[in-house]
């Protein structure tokens, strides 16, 4: 199901920047020198998506709460500096998503034992072609026994903003929890839980769609760590060694 030329390319300019920290139409809260920031629905995941998929990956624990089953689109304007899945930058990496795929996926996530879909890249708001046919049909066949996970460049503010195209809000609408924001390389950090960099979110998408100002709100179940396990059992080892002597 591989597409033609998009209707309107992406222009980039000179180190990926699309507009200065003082551009009115950065758009709100988008917030990091050096990234990425398009203005409110200058990427149409609906004509950049080639429906290609990077990777598909059976029964995980690491892409969200649970066993998963997790998708990679392909795909990604974003360009964050250290991003550890540039490989699939490229709308055409990987290879077409098919019947038989989706079907194999529908087939893994209803497992008893699974807990949800989860949807990464490459960017998933940028794929909605592929991404929107096969949430629908997961809710259909499915229902709410399922949880849907997200990672995206996107922030949440710029998703709420207005002038975003209409298929991010209509997959949003199929998410329980979003990772948001660009990886930066410089707010990196291995404690935390389900992000690379201390800027991204994890949110509980339901609640804060359900908000008057559709504000943030955080999931629920979040728990980082605040130090590395070998260093905890370090201290406990020279604990256990000076009572000893």
């Amino acid at each position: 199901m591989s597409k033609g030329a998009p209707d309107t390319p992406v222009t980039l300019s000179p180190g990926h920047k699309d507009f200065s920290p003082t551009d009115a139409n950065r758009g709100p809260s988008v917030p990091y020198a050096g990234s990425t920031n398009p203005a409110a629905g200058q990427w149409d995941g609906r004509k950049l998506s080639r429906d290609r998929i990077a990777d598909y990956k059976r029964f995980v624990v690491t892409d969200g709460e649970g066993i998963r089953c997790s998708v990679y689109v392909s795909g990604c304007p974003f360009h964050c500096e250290g991003c550890w899945n540039s490989s699939i930058w490229d709308f055409q990496a990987g290879h077409d998503y098919t019947q038989e795929l989706e079907d194999a996926i529908i087939k893994d996530v209803s497992q008893s034992y699974v807990k949800g879909l989860t949807l990464l890249g490459g960017e998933p708001l940028l794929n909605t072609p592929v991404l929107l046919r096969l949430c629908h049909r997961l809710r259909e066949e499915l229902g709410d026994t399922k949880d849907i996970w997200c990672w995206t460049g996107y922030t949440w503010e710029e998703l709420m903003r207005e002038g975003e195209t209409p298929d991010k809000a209509e997959l949003l609408g199929l998410v329980d929890v979003l990772v948001d924001g660009r990886f930066v390389e410089s707010q990196k950090d291995s404690l935390l839980q389900f992000r690379g960099s201390a800027n991204q979110r994890v949110v509980d998408v339901k609640a804060s769609l359900a908000t008057p100002d559709h504000h943030v709100v955080q999931w629920a179940k979040l728990h980082d760590q605040h130090r590395f396990v070998p260093e905890m059992y370090g201290k406990d080892r020279a604990a256990g060694e000076g009572a000893a002597s």
